[in-house]
């Protein structure tokens, strides 16, 4: 079984962080890292970030948090253009 690949945009609210939405990136943990990687924002974690960037490895199912960024609400505008950009790339050029 494959391992699979998502990054998540989540947003701190007074329950705790809660999930904006998710990039299903597939199972290609080489183009899944370049992608994560070329996003801005901060690999410095702090308590008091209120946006967060997750990247997800599903194996058997089950989700692990490999890396997580935080960012501004700015940044976090620029990565969601970049996620769909590099997205629609992968499929209709990469692999198609």
């Amino acid at each position: 079984m494959a391992n699979d690949y998502t990054i998540r945009f989540s947003i701190r609210t007074v329950q705790g962080f809660e999930r904006l939405c998710d990039f299903y990136l597939g199972n290609d943990v080489m183009v899944s890292n370049e992608i994560f990687s070329q996003l801005e924002g901060s690999d410095a974690v702090s308590e008091s970030d209120a946006l967060h960037i997750d990247f997800i490895e599903s194996r058997h199912g089950l989700p692990l948090n490999v890396k997580i960024k935080h960012c501004s609400l700015k940044q976090m505008g620029r990565n969601c253009e970049f996620m769909a950009k590099e997205i629609f790339k992968y499929r209709n050029m990469v692999q198609g």
